[in-house]
């Protein structure tokens, strides 16, 4: 195989009560990318429709994360990558882990699979550093891997894949404002109260067997984020709204999709997820900003091979 077309989708990290550790994958929307073995070696980007980017390997998460696979490896073949934007930079729904995720995936599918999943979540972190100035894998490790993923760390890199309740259903807004992580985690305080820290060490855990027993009152309940979402929520409009309004519908729980500007709610069911998204629709329709709106089971596969 000589060229590869994928599908690399979007993804929701923090999941309110898991910063920088927890992340679910979508399946409605996804960049699209082409990857191809080239005569000489190195890594090229040679086109990238759907948004402005760069087509500098070393200044494109693409070609940072495909870089750093080869380096591994120890290798002189070339590749060329194509990049079909679907996921806005800055939205807060995994676009810089997309392209990282994919590009990493492509190759090694190019190479015969050199490395496992979980192995590549290493390179296409690299990608994330370059977009947000830390390294972090709570959104390219549900991309290559699919599902819900909890990183226990990234040095080295520990991630475990956890169960996905059945009828488990998320509703995304992405208001068309940009928010880049960067700025986002400047906001961040450097340091939290030990009340709270235990606040948030407890809901993560209960968050995480209510997942293995499919308590969805247990979900609701952990999905609480006492530490990033009082400071980030103030940057997304109307965000308080937004939650009371789905959490009224029947939501479980209503948080801050990665750095933001979108904001996910996770149901128990399609029609409580369609009750929140006419709710959000809503609220955000009344107040003139541009936005998108969907719903996603959760997407248990990843990463996906398309047909020629």
């Amino acid at each position: 195989m000589d060229e590869i077309k994928i599908f690399s989708p979007a993804s929701v990290a923090n999941i309110s009560c898991g910063f920088d550790v927890l992340g679910f994958c979508l399946g409605p929307v996804g960049d699209e990318m082409i990857i191809r073995k080239s005569d000489s070696s190195g890594v090229k980007i040679i086109k990238i429709e759907g948004q402005e980017l760069p087509l500098d390997v070393k200044k494109n998460v693409a070609g940072v994360a495909a870089e750093a696979l080869l380096n591994e490896l120890k290798t002189e073949r070339g590749f060329e990558i194509e990049i079909y934007k679907n996921i806005k930079a800055g939205s807060g729904i995994g676009s810089s882990a997309a392209s990282a995720a994919g590009a990493v995936f492509g190759i090694n599918e190019l190479l015969n699979k050199p490395f496992t999943a979980h192995e590549l979540i290493n390179f296409a972190m690299e990608g994330e550093g370059l977009a947000s100035g830390s390294v972090h894998a709570d959104n390219v490790a549900p991309v290559l891997l699919g599902g819900i993923t909890l990183v226990r760390t990234t040095d080295p890199i520990d991630v475990v894949q956890l169960p996905t309740p059945k009828e488990l259903t998320a509703v995304i807004m992405h208001p068309k404002i940009e928010l880049k992580t960067v700025h986002a985690r400047e906001i961040i305080k450097k340091n939290v109260t030990m009340e709270k820290a235990i606040q948030q060490w407890g809901n993560l855990g209960a968050f995480v067997s209510a997942l293995y027993d499919e308590d969805y009152d247990l979900m609701s309940r952990s999905l609480k984020d006492e530490i990033v979402e009082p400071m980030r929520s103030l940057l997304i409009p109307e965000f308080e709204s937004l939650k009371k309004a789905s959490k009224d519908v029947g939501a479980l729980g209503f948080g801050i999709s990665g750095s933001g500007p979108s904001v996910y709610a996770l149901t128990k069911g399609v029609d409580t997820a369609e009750k929140v998204y006419e709710a959000i629709n809503e609220i955000i329709s009344s107040i003139g900003i541009d936005f998108e709106i969907y719903i996603s089971k959760i997407n248990q596969q990843g990463i996906k091979i398309l047909p020629d």
